[in-house]
């Protein structure tokens, strides 16, 4: 409740009607704060048909204001459809700022790698969360995922199969609630410290895990890298390395090296 803002607040005291992921908990919220309003249903299964409705609001000059039941709209909840559907009759969507769990969390957690991916929720399945993980496995980036709590332990034993269990991970649970939590460990780590209390598999939670750490090569030039590893794609590693001294000018023990290193990180 406390981590609304003044402007949502305003927003939603001048909307004409409020459109809701589930009208009982947006009831609840807007009962905090004195708020009347038409709460129209909003969730991902009606997100289709309700958006004609509104659409048909907004053109008779209405306001409607748009809340999902936790973090922002449209950010791995209900919302995208409506807004791009908004926005294609030519209305105007004005986004008001407010919670994200994920830029929550990564403002706690002190990650000072600079870039991130955000890619929410992992599929459902073992089998399609592995496909899903090694599409990422090689990019330098942190990596932002959400999970729930009856996935979480077999999303982490994932993680750690195809990403390796050495890689830091944060885990944020239950952000801006009462049991909050924010831990840093290894993947290797995780699973014993969320198994040590049934409580920390509780709640939503939000999972930082480090990208890729950069092969170091002292003395190979970055297109000399960048041969090799497209050679290593195709040949075995000593005609790639062969090949790739020949094409870059490099030293042959060095290309060698790195080679290994190369190999060794996609074992």
């Amino acid at each position: 409740m406390q981590d609304i803002t003044l402007r949502a607040l305003e927003i939603l005291r001048s909307a004409d009607a409020i459109a809701a992921e589930d009208t009982r908990n947006t009831t609840r919220l807007l009962n905090h704060f004195a708020i009347g309003a038409k709460l129209i249903a909003l969730h991902e299964h009606n997100e289709y048909q309700a958006a004609a409705r509104l659409i048909e609001m907004l053109q008779s000059g209405k306001s409607v204001a748009l809340v999902s039941d936790a973090g922002t709209p449209a950010v791995s909840d209900p919302g995208a459809h409506l807004v791009a559907k908004v926005r294609e009759a030519g209305l105007r969507v004005v986004p008001i700022p407010g919670a994200n769990a994920a830029i929550c969390a990564f403002s706690a957690a002190g990650i000072t790698a600079p870039h991130f991916l955000f890619y929410g929720f992992l599929p459902h399945t073992s089998s399609e969360r592995k496909r899903a993980l090694a599409e990422l496995k090689d990019l330098p980036y942190t990596l932002a995922f959400y999970e729930s709590p009856h996935r979480i332990l077999a999303s982490m034993a994932d993680l750690r199969e195809v990403l390796g269990g050495g890689r830091t991970l944060t885990i944020a649970r239950e952000l801006t609630k009462v049991f909050e939590t924010i831990h840093a460990c290894s993947l290797d780590a995780a699973p014993d410290w969320l198994e040590a209390d049934p409580n920390r598999q509780k709640g939503e939670f939000v999972l930082l895990v480090s990208g890729k750490e950069p092969v170091q090569a002292e003395g190979v030039g970055e297109d000399a890298q960048r041969t090799l590893q497209l050679l290593l794609a195709e040949l075995p590693l000593k005609q790639a390395v062969k090949l790739a001294a020949e094409i870059s000018g490099e030293k042959k023990n060095a290309l060698y090296e790195l080679a290994l290193q190369l190999k060794d990180r996609q074992a």
